[in-house]
């Protein structure tokens, strides 16, 4: 199961996942953020991966989501400290095209 911690400091909003982060943890992910949206306008929204242990296509998909709605809102998103494993799915994805990666 995914847990997830919101972090709010003035227009950023920092997500710290723990856990897998698959078809079945994605929707909770994706309401939580959006609900997060939807309060209180963001100017960057980081996700910290530093605790997720595997992502499959979903994850992706969930990344790519979040990105465009930010880039809607007029703000960015970044990931941060990505495993190995993550970092290598989010490079073969395209992402570190479009977003930060630190």
């Amino acid at each position: 199961m995914l847990e997830i911690t919101l972090k709010r400091q003035n227009r950023v909003l920092t997500v710290y996942l723990k856990g897998e982060l698959d078809h079945h943890a994605v929707s909770k992910v994706k309401e939580t953020i959006d609900l997060q949206l939807v309060k209180m306008p963001l100017s960057q929204l980081i996700l910290d991966m530093s605790a997720v242990s595997f992502m499959d296509s979903s994850g992706i998909g969930l990344i790519v989501g979040r990105y465009n709605k930010m880039k809607c809102l007029g703000g960015s998103m970044k990931i941060k400290n990505p495993g190995l494993n993550i970092l290598k799915v989010l490079k073969m994805s395209g992402l570190s095209k479009l977003m930060e990666i630190s």
